[in-house]
């Protein structure tokens, strides 16, 4: 249930504005979206899977956008990358609603804990990561479904996962940005199309969040050379610890 359901909309929307501006900026929308959520009054859970809903189609515009430069990762080509993202997405996505509600709340804030961790790794590591070449096949495939399943559980952090994983695998840091959008899309596909029958998603949030968000990608875009990413980051850092402590205090 909603606190005060109108004007917990309307900040709702505004939260999704700031997570798709975000997103498209520098990424970690889902560290806006997740606590504007559980303050609207959402548990863990539900606000895990509305969130996730609603910023699905930002996703697939990001990843429609970046579609040509994305690739295969040493052995492994794209379309098998993808399956394997599907794949997980689906087992993490059916492992998350069968967890009790109780069990989640208590897993939370060491989800949100890991996801800062690897976000503020991926901001503010010195140096890329160097390639290590002829990796074999059955590894990089397993650990891209491994990404997939928790991406589709829970997805924090996801994109640094990923780019990491692929620039380990090979491919320079542009084809990898692009090919982590695709995959968390094809992951997060898989996993919206259980939630929405799960009866647990809060409609007038996700589509709140949704619309903010559209709007948000459109204002990101325009600010994109305008506005430091370092600073953004930061910024998801800074939430992702706040949220952190107040998760584990509550």
């Amino acid at each position: 249930m909603l606190h005060n359901e109108p004007t917990t909309l309307i900040l709702i929307g505004f939260a999704g504005f700031y997570a798709g501006t975000q997103n498209t900026l520098a990424g970690g929308g889902s560290f806006i979206t997740f606590p504007a959520l559980l303050l609207a009054g959402l548990n863990p859970l539900t606000a895990n899977i509305t969130s996730t809903i609603a910023l699905f189609p930002n996703q697939i515009t990001t990843a429609f956008a970046g579609r040509k430069l994305a690739g295969g990762a040493g052995a492994v080509n794209l379309n098998e990358l993808f399956f394997l993202s599907l794949a997980g997405g689906i087992l993490g996505a059916m492992l998350l609603l069968n967890t009790p509600v109780a069990f989640f709340s208590k897993l939370v804030p060491w989800l949100v804990l890991f996801a800062t961790t690897v976000f503020a790794w991926g901001s503010f590591r010195k140096a890329p990561i160097h390639a290590a070449h002829n990796l074999p096949k059955i590894s990089i495939m397993t650990v891209q479904f491994i990404i997939g399943i928790y991406g589709g559980y829970f997805g924090g952090g996801i994109g640094f996962l990923m780019l990491a994983a692929l620039t380990i695998a090979g491919q320079d840091v542009r084809m990898a940005n692009a090919t982590k959008n695709v995959l968390a899309m094809a992951m997060n596909a898989s996993a919206v199309m259980l939630f929405v029958f799960s009866g647990q998603v809060i409609w007038q949030a996700a589509i709140a969040l949704a619309l903010g968000g559209l709007g948000g990608a459109f204002t990101g875009s325009w600010l994109l050379n305008r506005l430091s990413a370092k600073l953004l980051r930061g910024f998801v850092v800074f939430v992702g610890t706040l949220l952190t402590i107040w998760l584990f205090v509550r």
